[in-house]
């Protein structure tokens, strides 16, 4: 019987937690201070929030240049990420074409945060180009956050198409319709407005992929609805000594940082 109650107490909590919250407070807006360096440096944007996705399937979606990156920046970011339990959609499998597939898009719409890893031929792949496109479309839509990491190479370059990333980006555009190339200068001068990650600006990568991995884990934390400005309860039920309170205190712990003003309170009996 006590293991019933236990489990029973256990599955309240985190209903009731995945549905509503936070417990107790209201929430006053200000940035998490978990990481000083991540929480001044304004590392993307997110766009409004209207009518995000019902389901998501992964956490974050990558899109890079596999030659660039895959065997070195990018197989260590992924690392960290998978580190902290972030889920991460890899395409290892899919057959690289000229348009991307039903199976890719879906994965893009599918994912919380969308991670683009400029490398100085990112340009050179049409496929990286229409992931870049959908994601925008994704941002704009419904509200995905999107990360961006230049390395080794200028924003400003990406942002006017000119430079090295530019020449690149000249040779793609060979042979396509005005209407896609148009499509990927926008997205290319939009997605190049977002602050993001510069290696240039790191004295190590190591150090750069760590802020980047709590940068992802914060924004992932974020997402729970106790971002509402409203009060919000929990209610945790169970006979006495299954650990109600411990269950409480986590909770708190987890989340009063996130406030202003917090206070815990415990052993409240009814007079």
């Amino acid at each position: 019987m006590d293991s019933y109650f236990v489990s029973l107490a256990a599955a309240a909590a985190i209903s009731f937690y995945a549905l509503f919250g936070t417990m107790f407070f209201n929430r006053k807006s200000r940035p998490l201070q978990k990481n000083k360096t991540v929480a001044s440096s304004s590392l993307s944007l997110l766009a409004p929030q209207s009518s995000l996705p019902r389901n998501w399937i992964h956490h974050v979606f990558p899109s890079f240049h596999g030659a660039d990156v895959r065997t070195n920046f990018l197989s260590h970011v992924l690392k960290e990420l998978k580190s902290k339990a972030i889920d991460l959609f890899i395409d290892n499998d899919i057959e690289r074409s000229k348009s991307i597939g039903p199976e890719l898009i879906e994965a893009i719409r599918g994912s919380r945060i969308a991670i683009l890893f400029f490398s100085k031929n990112y340009a050179s792949s049409t496929w990286c180009l229409n992931e870049l496109v959908e994601i925008m479309t994704c941002r704009e839509e419904f509200g995905q956050t999107v990360i961006s990491l230049f390395y080794e190479v200028d924003p400003t370059h990406v942002k006017k198409q000119t430079g090295d990333f530019g020449k690149v980006f000249k040779k793609t555009c060979v042979g396509k319709t005005k209407d896609e190339i148009q499509r990927w200068k926008h997205a290319l001068t939009e997605v190049a407005q977002i602050a993001g990650f510069h290696s240039s600006n790191w004295k190590t990568e190591a150090k750069m992929i760590e802020v980047i991995a709590i940068d992802v884990s914060n924004k992932l934390n974020n997402f729970a609805p106790s971002n509402s400005n409203e009060v919000r309860k929990i209610g945790i039920l169970g006979p006495l000594g299954i650990g109600k309170t411990t269950i409480a205190r986590y909770l708190f712990n987890q989340h009063s940082q996130d406030f202003q003003l917090s206070v815990f309170m415990d052993n409240i009996k009814r007079n």
